[in-house]
């Protein structure tokens, strides 16, 4: 069985979570009240690595949107995982991708209903923690995965890949599809997703290397995770900036409405994009050559791990404590990480080569 090393939590993802915890209080309580009542809630009793897998427990996802087909995707990797453990999957979820009212009466429903766990992929990541820490309260496990809340507001949290990885590498494709010169912008999802805000650190930071000293970043731009939103964001950074080069778009809804809008104008194959896409929403404007590459992990495997992290907690084989081990079936031993970060892997780069390959 593969074993996956969980790297640390990146500088870039730890200062944005602080930021958001300054700015987002989770009650009427300090952050140091706050933190210290989610550490005790989070850790609470003792992980036994050799605890029997429960049988018939009932774990809730409650993804950053319903109908996103990568949402879909990744819960559908959820459903089978439970499946194959004995347990029940159920999900609710908004159609908004911006509704965080709407999430956190979801998570109050959940709670009322007893279910075991909750797998959420958080909209913002404070907004949701009073909800959540009343969960944990009543003894229900809480998995965040693809976006999370502030660490004291969840037991685990899975990550796509590093934040480093996915950041860098992002700036890195662009910057050599346009020459290392020119200028660029981002196409980003929420203004308040925990993922997508630690994802534009990174970037940001990468481009003050030398090597990018001819790259400007001149926009970031927000779609919602929005198809119709997102296109028309596309096409005004366009007429914003009529000399932009290059456009990153890390969400899977944002890539897919700025390659139509592109492949469809005069900037198909003059301006470079790049970002997360699924290979199924990808694939004809890589062939078409609106898009050269772009990446992304394999959203089932996200909403698998979130699965058997979930059901691991609620059978008291894991904690949530950095260190602790547990198997995940097929996909093999998982080691916690610094903060309850859980590290899927690297994602993987889709090209013209290899797009056909892929299925989801």
């Amino acid at each position: 069985m593969r074993k996956s090393s969980i790297r640390r939590t990146c500088a870039a993802l730890a200062a944005v979570t602080s930021l958001a915890l300054a700015a987002t209080a989770c009650g009427g309580t300090t952050k140091e009240d706050v933190k210290d009542e989610g550490a005790k809630a989070a850790t609470a009793g003792k992980a036994d690595p050799n605890a029997e897998t429960k049988k018939g427990l009932t774990v809730g996802f409650l993804p950053k949107q319903v109908n996103n087909p990568y949402f879909t995707v990744a819960d559908k990797g959820g459903e089978k995982a439970l499946k194959e453990l004995g347990s029940s999957y159920k999900e609710v979820g908004t159609s908004s991708g911006t509704d965080t009212a709407g999430q956190v009466s979801y998570v109050n429903t959940l709670t009322q209903q007893q279910v075991d766990a909750i797998a959420v992929s958080a909209q913002d990541p404070g907004a949701l923690c009073t909800a959540l820490k009343q969960a944990m309260k009543n003894d229900i496990k809480v998995v965040t995965y693809d976006s999370d809340t502030n660490p004291e507001c969840r037991n685990a949290f899975i990550s796509q890949a590093s934040a480093d990885d996915i950041g860098r590498t992002q700036v890195q494709q662009l910057a050599e599809q346009i020459g290392n010169k020119g200028e660029i912008a981002i196409l980003s999802a929420a203004q308040t997703a925990t993922n997508q805000n630690a994802w534009i650190e990174i970037m940001k930071d990468e481009l003050k290397d030398p090597k990018y000293k001819d790259i400007k970043l001149v926009k970031v731009a927000y779609g919602d995770d929005d198809a119709q939103k997102s296109f028309q964001q596309t096409q005004g950074l366009l007429q914003e900036h009529p000399n932009l080069k290059g456009i990153i778009s890390p969400t899977t809804v944002g890539i897919k409405a700025a390659a139509q809008y592109l492949s469809g104008s005069k900037y198909k194959g003059k301006v470079k994009l790049t970002g997360l896409g699924t290979p199924n929403d990808m694939r004809k404007y890589v062939k078409n050559g609106t898009v050269e590459a772009f990446e992304l992990w394999d959203p089932a495997k996200l909403g698998e791990l979130a699965a058997r992290t979930a059901v691991a907690l609620a059978s008291g084989q894991i904690t949530g404590k950095e260190g602790e081990t547990f198997k995940a079936g097929a996909m093999g031993e998982y080691t916690i990480g610094e903060d309850g970060v859980i590290d899927l892997g690297k994602p993987t780069v889709f090209t013209a080569d290899n797009v056909d390959q892929f299925d989801f």
